[in-house]
């Protein structure tokens, strides 16, 4: 009884099998067939045919960084509110009070990022 389930599981084994080499042989056929050219001039920045003047690799400002967290929390509000949006009639009041609840505490802070000044550019 113990082989005939291992058995059963050959199928899923070869599967596993193929979905590991495939990549693997992809690659490797790729850089046999390739040709080899660019070289260093492939490597090197390039901005309308200018040579760049600087490292591309700066800094950003902070705010660039508060901007993006803030564009996550209010993306992720509005995915709270699809599924309330569908069945909104099945939770009747109580879902109602709810999602008001919700976005409260959301533009209290939205209020807040204002007031601190986060969404300032100038």
């Amino acid at each position: 009884m113990g082989n005939s389930v291992l058995l059963a599981y050959i199928p899923i084994f070869i599967f596993m099998a193929i979905a590991f080499l495939f990549p693997i042989v992809t690659l490797f056929v790729a850089k046999l067939i390739r040709p080899n050219s660019g070289g260093e001039a492939k490597l090197s920045p390039y901005e309308c045919g200018v040579d760049p003047d600087s490292d591309a690799r700066q800094r950003y400002a902070i705010r660039y960084y508060v901007v993006a967290i803030l564009f996550v929390i209010f993306d992720v509000e509005t995915v709270f509110l699809f599924p309330w949006a569908i069945i909104y009639k099945q939770l009747a009041f109580f879902g109602l009070m709810e999602m008001l609840v919700f976005l409260g505490i959301l533009i209290v802070g939205y209020v807040w990022i204002i007031k601190k000044g986060a969404l300032d550019w100038a």
